[in-house]
């Protein structure tokens, strides 16, 4: 079990090489159960390109057969039919009653296709978030304690809000612009090659352009994203630590942390923004010198009646229809470019998510992991090493044995390794070298849940939830009735309180048991532990913050709730484990005492010092 710092976890994300076409890729993988509205999708944008882009000919078509009439380049015979002027308009209005239906029915069927993308774009979100969710339930306690929540947060809110911009309007308009741009070339090429190759002599500049402006644009956009983590967890912090902001008189350091952060999120959107926002121009200034190309080459060959290097006369009317092929080239250039940058955003950010998604736990079951049968609780460290940073041991060592029914009390200095000894239990790290057995069963070779389910812990901070008294409790055990629910707040002195709250057990809680004592909250994570009914029990610091009252009633409570449970007590009072069956003295991760309270008072040693130190002026 290894923690390092949240800067370096960054940093190393940052250096970490990235593969734009496998987390495309892996985009495909979330949309792969709608491929039928994909498919329909692309179809659908197909006629609908091919539609409008079918529009540009027969713009041609009015100039050449209907305004300056021509047999060689008309659809039909000039001088047979549109002759009059009425017969002239009247031809014409048809002309443009098609070019109006093909519009239309064009921009129906686009807009049922962007429809379509969208909600296949939302549901391919939801899977994300979804798997993103799962992962961070999964991922193992050490994880958190490098990363910071903010961070982790703003991977499951802003990335997918880049993914959710891109996986709908901007991807559907990507695909549309690259098949409006096959069609409309194909169409070029097949009208006249020459003049279509003339055309078409800007476009490797564009794709040059647009290939370096996206690429430093990806680069800081996954910068922003990087950024943007910083802020959340910035602010997180700041939201979370507000009590101690205001108590320490930190306020002036805290808004000027938040502003370097937030300003280092800033530089990096300005720098994404100033190359995206530099690519429409230049492909603009390039597009008018493509129109310029038709225009001249066009217009010198209809005007002077010379061919074009052996391609024949071009037409006003080809002249016409190029301006339109070239303004419907360039366009989907220009769409693709800009969008392009947007995608560069959502593929950072889902660089991000995957990369949380595709991040081992570092405590998974084994492929051989059974299922731990009920417990007696008799637990077991058997020459246990752990560390959570290389070469630096917090235990060295430790063995004893925890009999069924037993209280073990672990007492020793900050640091010391407490924490370490209960958290190895319910296999929160794993040993270093050594085991932990339960019953004869090495905890690292049974399922976790199951491992968890027969184990109780209250924490000296316990979490509370944003909810109702009732289900704060009831988070111990899912399917405990009410009744139960108060008996367990019974049976841990917490009835009485709970019954004076303004709605008694439906009073809903603000975040973290908000407007309830730091005695009342510890009240509650004991009776959840209660409810739970755990073989094995883990106290750590449980009373520490609670006035000596309360700490009464919650020792009575123990008294019921450890009788034929094993239970694991780290106390700072230490007159709270008088009657534990063993206390073990801990120091620089090694068990220096074991007995009984009174023997280890006996032996004046380390256990003697603690207890004198606390009680140096009350009777022994």
């Amino acid at each position: 079990m290894m923690m390092g710092s949240p800067g370096r976890a960054l940093r190393q994300e940052a250096e970490k090489p990235k593969d734009v076409v496998a987390t495309l890729r892996r985009f495909g993988t979330y949309v792969r159960p709608w491929w039928y509205l994909l498919v329909l999708t692309v179809l659908m944008i197909i006629v609908a390109t091919v539609f409008q882009v079918g529009t540009a000919p027969l713009i041609g078509q009015a100039v050449d057969c209907y305004f300056l009439p021509r047999l060689d380049t008309c659809w039909y015979d000039p001088a047979a039919v549109v002759v009059a002027p009425e017969e002239r308009l009247r031809g014409l209005a048809g002309l443009v009653l098609l070019m109006s239906g093909l519009f239309a029915t064009g921009a129906l069927l686009q807009g049922i296709a962007f429809f379509s993308m969208n909600w296949v774009g939302q549901q391919a979100l939801r899977r994300i978030r979804e798997d993103t969710f799962a992962q961070i339930q999964r991922l193992s306690v050490g994880y958190y304690t490098r990363n910071e929540a903010g961070n982790i947060m703003s991977r499951i809110t802003s990335d997918t809000d880049t993914i959710q911009q891109a996986l709908g309007f901007a991807l559907l308009s990507v695909i549309s612009g690259v098949l409006q741009l096959l069609v409309t070339g194909v169409l070029m090429l097949a009208t006249n090659l020459t003049y279509a190759l003339l055309s078409l002599s800007v476009v490797p500049v564009m794709i040059l352009a647009t290939l370096y402006f996206s690429t430093q644009a990806r680069k800081a956009f996954r910068t922003s994203r990087q950024q943007m983590g910083n802020v959340n967890a910035g602010l997180q912090e700041g939201i979370a630590g507000m009590r101690e902001v205001q108590a320490f008189n930190r306020e002036a350091e805290s808004i000027a942390q938040f502003r370097a952060a937030n300003a280092a999120n800033r530089d990096a959107n300005v720098r994404a923004a100033s190359f995206t926002s530099a690519l429409n121009p230049v492909l603009e200034a390039l597009g008018y010198v493509a129109i310029a190309i038709v225009v001249v080459v066009g217009g010198l060959s209809a005007l002077r009646g010379q061919a074009l290097l052996g391609s024949g006369v071009i037409s006003l009317g080809m002249v016409f229809a190029f301006i339109q092929y070239v303004q419907r080239f360039n366009q989907p250039i220009q769409q693709i470019a800009v969008l392009w940058t947007n995608l560069q955003s959502a593929v950072a950010g889902g660089e991000r998510i995957f990369g949380l998604i595709d991040t081992d736990p570092e405590l998974l079951d084994r492929p051989d992991a059974y299922e731990l049968p009920p417990i007696n609780g008799r637990v077991v460290f058997d020459a246990v090493h752990a560390a959570y940073i290389a070469d630096q041991p917090v235990l060295r060592g430790v063995s004893f044995v925890a009999e069924p029914g037993h209280m073990v009390a672990i007492v020793g200095p900050t640091g010391a390794g407490k924490t370490t000894i209960i958290n190895l239990i319910p296999r929160f790290y794993d040993v270093a070298a050594g085991s932990v057995t339960i019953d004869g069963h090495d905890v690292r070779m049974v399922t976790a849940a199951s491992l968890r389910r027969q184990i109780g812990i209250v924490l000296q901070d316990s979490f509370l939830f944003a909810d109702t008294v009732m289900n704060n409790i009831r988070y111990g055990r899912i399917a405990a009735s009410d009744a139960e629910v108060i008996a367990a707040a019974q049976l841990v002195a917490a009835h009485e309180f709970i019954e004076r709250l303004p709605n008694g057990y439906q009073t809903v809680l603000g975040e973290r048991g908000g407007g309830l004592s730091q005695g009342q909250r510890q009240l509650l994570a004991i009776a959840r532990a209660a409810l739970a009914d755990p073989r094995i029990l883990i106290l750590d610091e449980a009373t520490s913050s609670v006035d000596t009252r309360t700490e009464r009633l919650i020792q009575r409570a123990f008294d019921q709730l450890l009788i034929g449970r094993t239970s694991f007590v780290i106390a700072h009072r230490l007159s709270t484990i008088r009657n534990a069956n063993v206390v073990l003295v801990v120091q620089d991760g090694q068990i220096v005492e074991r007995g009984t309270h009174d023997e280890l008072l006996a032996l004046e040693g380390a256990y003697y010092a603690l207890y004198m130190s606390q009680f140096s002026h009350a009777e022994v």
